[in-house]
């Protein structure tokens, strides 16, 4: 008796996607819209706020791989164990540098992305790298409607009650 197996009854969905992102600033927008989409599509539990700062750091990061490498750049978006990771992997050998002065109107993405992010950093892959960063799903929280289903974002309300 022969088994056949398909890939599909092992997978976890969401699978990863990724894709090409062409050099140039006018790329940056559709692939920012583009990873709001699939976040979306996905039903991650997100708040607006976050779902927005979700495409702003995905900006920052993208545009940071094509402006240093004047090459395409690889988008990976991933949703698992609780947590939306965007992946950019560039084939720039140097190290992602965040501008430290104060002076300087440049060099700010990688500082706005630690500061918003719940997680980010980089590693290196191949001759060059992938920058990465992490937002965790919103936690939902009781409802103060006595169980009459959920809310997300109020525990503000939960310590007042």
């Amino acid at each position: 008796m022969s088994v056949v197996v398909s890939p599909l009854s092992n997978a976890r969905f969401p699978v990863p996607l990724e894709w090409g992102v062409p050099p140039g600033a006018d790329a940056v927008p559709a692939a920012r819209r583009l990873v709001g989409a699939i976040v979306r599509e996905w039903g991650v539990p997100l708040s607006v706020d976050a779902l927005g700062e979700v495409e702003l750091c995905a900006s920052e990061v993208i545009a940071n791989a094509l402006v240093h490498t004047k090459e395409r750049c690889v988008v990976t978006v991933r949703w698992c164990a609780g947590r939306v990771r965007v992946e950019v992997a560039d084939r720039c050998p140097e190290l992602p540098r965040r501008e430290l002065d104060v002076g300087s109107t440049r060099g700010r993405g990688l500082l706005l992305v630690e500061a918003l992010a719940h997680a980010s950093g980089w590693h290196p892959a191949g001759v060059g790298k992938v920058v990465w960063f992490e937002y965790l799903e919103a936690a939902e929280v009781p409802c103060p409607t006595h169980g009459w289903g959920t809310a997300l974002d109020l525990h503000a309300l939960r310590e007042v009650a």
